[in-house]
């Protein structure tokens, strides 16, 4: 399985607006929020329902319901705007209020603590739920990302959102930025962050609202909304078709996933790391969403252990593109200059031939490669592959700070395997001032990766307690795309990059040249578990090691700063041989893997 086959049932789905109309109806009800008297204007956001009913499906293999209720969050008289961050991995998150009034801009802080990392306003709505007696059976909290799926609900609002499309999951993230657009409004739902709950079959009456925090901080009005919820109890084998069936499974396979965080703790299943011969976490699988509100598997950047918050294409767009099919298909599949069924992601193009005239490194911004710390970090054993060995197996991720994107386009000369890469960089005005030869690319065929790779991006090591190297990776060439959202906050930060995955990065067999980008804020993880590219700690003793991720290993590429292009993590192998076993302590106050 390539990694866009694998991506198409491994990230998160958030549920598409439903029908436009119905936001549009719905917003024209909204009052405006109280809000204290300010000389500045300030955001008016208020909490809308799509729809009066919904309908939610409760496999009877893998019971439970998500509370897919259609709730989006509004923001008119201006947009919603919050800068996250932290200083170092030393610090906590914090966020702040961006309020803009023209050309000026002030910054109102938000309560220390509120967030504590980088996914959204945590158990920012409250859901009721009564069943047909009145009688309550449940109550939860659910967290809210300002990214999240989005859609105008007025026609004069801006055409496009400036804002992100997800909010980041990297546990080393550094900086994000949410917003809700002017004139639009973002999906509460919290899908893969919340769990499912245990719901008969039936009908019920919830009730959501904003919690009384938010409402004072950000003077939203206290107006909960009553949505009428369906429960249905289906089973894959009576479902009817087997598009309808295929999607099912995927979404089961989701909620599996969820409850054990992420893939990496699921080493009984093979074809989860074949699967991920592959960038990326081996967490993200698609939360659920029925078929009939137009959620289906989609992504964007920012994968770690856990999935980031896509947009959802509008459902219909989708009916539209799709036809009947859409009706009982939830994965709409990837057409020309896409990277999944949600949005538009081409893939940048070379240049039409090899550079030419004298190669030069000219002054002006370029990119600064950085390192995160590994993540993801477990034993396995060898599969298939090397029976009987121990794996020491992590996800790694460099990333660029900028100020410039990285741009490298790879040349065939004809019967030849290896392409010429050449480095491009960019005056202030975008105009490509000069080139450098670095390296090349290879093309590989094997199972899971069938693109073609750059080679000497990053290298992995395994360091002994005095920091000497002890074991290497055999993982050194790859194919650059904008999987992670790593600090959108850095100068020149391009909050919607394109080739945010290999069905746009990174070319066919038969490519006569390609073009690999790595946009300023974003990075690119990679996740090592299959022999060749893991750690064989077979035959070394337990004790105390440390995972090194190289960016630019050869100094090839011409950045910024080379002295920030390694990352360490801490690690502690334990056990015996065939039952190996890793500690991870946290790094500073992060303490995830």
């Amino acid at each position: 399985m390539t990694r866009l086959q694998q991506s198409r049932t491994s990230r998160l789905t958030r549920p598409s607006l439903a029908v436009a109309a119905a936001i549009a109806v719905t917003a024209g009800v909204v009052a405006a929020a109280p809000d204290a008297q300010t000389a500045e204007p300030t955001p008016k956001l208020s909490l809308i329902a799509a729809s009066t009913s919904v309908t939610l499906d409760s496999w009877k293999e893998e019971p439970g319901v998500y509370l897919d209720l259609g709730t989006y969050l509004t923001s008119e008289n201006g947009a919603l705007e919050l800068k996250v961050t932290r200083k170092s991995y030393k610090d906590p998150v914090v966020a702040a209020q961006i309020l803009r009034d023209g050309k000026k801009t002030r910054t109102k802080a938000l309560p220390a603590g509120l967030v504590k990392d980088f996914t959204g306003l945590p158990d920012f709505t409250r859901i009721t739920l009564t069943d047909a007696a009145g009688a309550k059976v449940l109550e939860t909290t659910e967290a809210f990302c300002p990214n999240n799926a989005s859609g105008r609900v007025r026609p004069d609002a801006p055409a496009n959102s400036k804002y992100p499309e997800s909010c980041p999951t990297n546990p080393f993230t550094l900086g994000s930025v949410w917003g809700v657009e002017n004139g639009w409004a973002s999906n509460t739902y919290a899908g893969y962050y919340t769990k499912p709950v245990q719901l008969a079959a039936g009908t019920y009456t919830a009730e959501i609202g904003v919690t009384e925090k938010y409402r004072k901080l950000f003077g939203i009005a206290d107006k909960p909304q009553t949505v009428k919820v369906v429960v249905r109890e289906r089973s894959w084998e009576d479902s009817a078709g087997s598009a309808a069936r295929g999607a099912a499974k995927s979404t089961a396979s989701g909620h599996d996933a969820h409850a054990q965080h992420n893939a990496h703790a699921q080493h009984g299943g093979h074809a989860q790391h074949d699967a991920h011969a592959r960038h990326g976490a081996a967490a993200d699988a698609p939360a659920p969403g029925a078929a009939t509100s137009g959620a289906g598997p989609s992504f964007n950047a920012g994968h770690g252990p856990y999935p980031s918050a896509p947009p959802a294409l509008p459902w219909a767009l989708k009916r539209k593109s799709l036809g009947r099919q859409a009706v009982t298909a939830a994965e709409p599949g990837d057409g020309p200059g896409q990277t999944d069924g949600s949005r538009q992601a081409p893939g940048a193009l070379p240049n039409a031939k090899r550079p030419t005239g004298k190669a030069s490194v000219p002054d002006v911004p370029k990119p600064d490669l950085r390192s995160l710390p590994a993540y993801g970090i477990t034993v396995s054993d060898g599969y298939e592959e090397v029976p009987g060995r121990d794996y020491l197996a992590f996800s790694a991720n460099v990333w660029n700070a900028g100020p410039a994107k990285l741009v490298v386009d790879g040349f065939r000369s004809p019967g030849k395997e290896v392409m010429d890469a050449y480095q491009y960089f960019y005056d202030a005005d975008g105009k490509q001032v000069g080139y450098t030869p670095t390296g090349g690319m290879e093309w590989d065929p094997r199972p899971g990766h069938e693109h073609w790779h750059f080679l000497d991006f990053a290298s992995y090591r395994l360091l002994s307690a005095d920091q000497k190297e002890t074991v290497r990776s055999g993982k050194e060439a790859f194919c650059l795309a904008n999987t992670d959202a790593v600090d959108y906050t850095v100068k020149n930060a391009s909050w919607h990059p394109g080739n945010t995955d290999l069905s746009t990065a990174c070319g066919s067999e038969n490519s006569i040249s390609v073009r690999e980008v790595l946009d300023v804020g974003s990075g690119d993880t990679y996740t090592q578990d299959l022999p060749g590219q893991s750690f064989d700690i077979t035959d070394l003793p337990n004790g105390t090691y440390y995972i090194q991720v190289l960016a630019n290993p050869e100094n090839r590429l011409k950045e910024t700063d080379h002295g920030n292009n390694s990352a360490l993590r801490e690690v502690v192998l334990g056990g015996e041989k065939g039952a190996r076993t890793v500690t991870v302590p946290p790094h500073h106050l992060v303490d995830a893997n």
